[in-house]
């Protein structure tokens, strides 16, 4: 299509990326101020400005009794959803639990020197929000890759805003997800005002600790502000698949591919770094019929305008660029993936061979699909259970290891003229004296 740039992989470098890859950046300066007020009213005025602001941006006119959802309406839900979907959701929340128990540590510890032991204790956070997005969409997976990790690290208190549709209910897909995930506090907000509420809490909301979930502008720019007050989870921008082809490629499978991560939405951004001359005249030439054939080719074109296909010479350069860009799904599609593996530095989540596309890992293969954007892989991880967990470090020593440690921390007590510091130790050393 000929709003798919094609260039050369030795014209990526770090100063030249931006230019070739324009990612959209979370810039909230046009609507910080007001992203403020919102969240300076639920602060104060707590369920009154949470139903003041549904009315006002969602269109639905709810009473404070009516925010949570009713145990009613959860278990109508449960009812009402197809058999069939109901049991894919099933399907991937075992898979998830496998994958995400897995991640689970144990506490440790070592002897450091004679007498000193140090360790680790590993606790789960009191209580999580989930923020899943409303509009168009319905996102039951979104619920299965917050929810599951948090409930695998053994988090108690998990809860749930999602905005209300024009009808003043939470789709019956989502609550259902969440009550297979055994969540039971669900609220019918949205927005500013859901992050605002779950980060202050509110006569009916309860506050958390951390907030995690994808959502639009907004929301992103909420949950930023309020990160000094609430932990939360990676900054989300758009999706983005990289895709490392060579000449054994099936070209079907690198097309659909390279789509099915640019449908969701306008900004989206698809990468074919191709090893083969041949594979990207193909791509090239054929793309634009599986397009046509799409039935969200609207929002496909669009967000081709932002993608790219990259020729390389060999493996290494191809390698060189994906680490560069740090895209949130790489697959590899080329022969002997197993060996390049230890050489990505970068990316969200690394999809390998050609029966392992990343729908399997958006839905139901056990792999969390909530992953860094924009190049933001280079130093964040996707969401994991360690994420749900604090990880405390334990000191025990006996009168042996005091004094063994006890030269050298006294010297650094007396340099940093901390004379309590050196107190501490120098009293305990004078009572083991005492009983010689």
């Amino acid at each position: 299509m000929d709003a798919l740039q094609i260039i050369s992989s030795e014209e990526i470098a770090e100063k030249t990326l931006t230019h070739y890859l324009p990612r959209i950046e979370q810039d909230f300066e046009d609507i910080k101020q007001d992203v403020i007020n919102i969240i300076n009213q639920v602060k104060t005025y707590g369920d009154k400005a949470v139903l003041e602001y549904t009315r006002k941006f969602d269109h639905v006119d709810l009473e404070r009794d009516q925010i949570k959802i009713s145990l009613k309406e959860l278990q109508d839900a449960w009812e009402s959803v197809d058999a069939q979907l109901f049991k894919a959701i099933q399907h991937a929340k075992e898979n998830l639990l496998k994958f995400h128990r897995a991640q689970m540590k144990e506490d440790w510890t070592i002897e450091i020197v004679k007498g000193v032991k140090a360790g680790q204790i590993y606790r789960p956070l009191d209580s999580v929000g989930i923020y899943v997005p409303g509009g168009k969409a319905i996102y039951p997976s979104t619920v299965l890759m917050t929810a599951i990790p948090a409930l695998v690290a053994g988090v108690k208190n998990v809860i749930l805003c999602s905005p209300p549709s024009f009808h003043g209910t939470i789709a019956p897909e989502i609550l259902a997800t969440a009550k297979e995930c055994n969540i039971s506090q669900i609220y019918k907000i949205g927005g500013v005002q859901a992050i605002a509420a779950m980060a202050f809490g509110t006569e009916t909301i309860p506050p958390v600790q951390k907030i995690i979930g994808p959502g639009n502008k907004w929301v992103n720019a909420a949950k930023q502000l309020l990160s000094n007050v609430v932990a939360i989870d990676t900054p989300a921008g758009p999706s983005e698949i990289l895709i490392i082809a060579d000449e054994n490629a099936n070209l079907d499978h690198v097309m659909i591919d390279f789509l099915s991560q640019i449908e969701h939405d306008p900004d989206n951004i698809g990468i074919l770094i191709s090893l083969s001359e041949k594979l990207t005249i193909n791509f090239k030439n054929k793309i634009s019929l599986v397009v046509e054939q799409s039935e969200r080719k609207e929002i496909i074109k669009s967000s081709l305008k932002n993608s790219l296909i990259i020729n390389a010479k060999n493996i290494e350069e191809a390698i060189r660029v994906a680490n560069l860009i740090a895209p949130e799904h790489l697959e590899l599609l080329i022969a002997n993936y197993d060996a390049v593996l230890d050489k990505i530095m970068n990316a969200g989540a690394v999809f390998l061979g050609p029966y392992s596309p990343v729908p399997l890992g958006d839905y139901c293969a056990g792999t969390n699909h909530v992953l860094p954007t924009g190049g933001n892989a280079k130093k964040f991880s996707g969401l994991n259970t360690l994420q749900f967990l604090k990880i405390i470090d334990t000191l025990e020593c006996n009168l042996t290891g005091l004094e063994e440690l006890s030269h050298s921390a006294i010297k650094l007590a007396e340099f940093e003229g901390l004379s309590l510091h050196k107190e501490a130790i120098l009293r305990r050393l004078k009572e083991k004296n005492k009983f010689k």
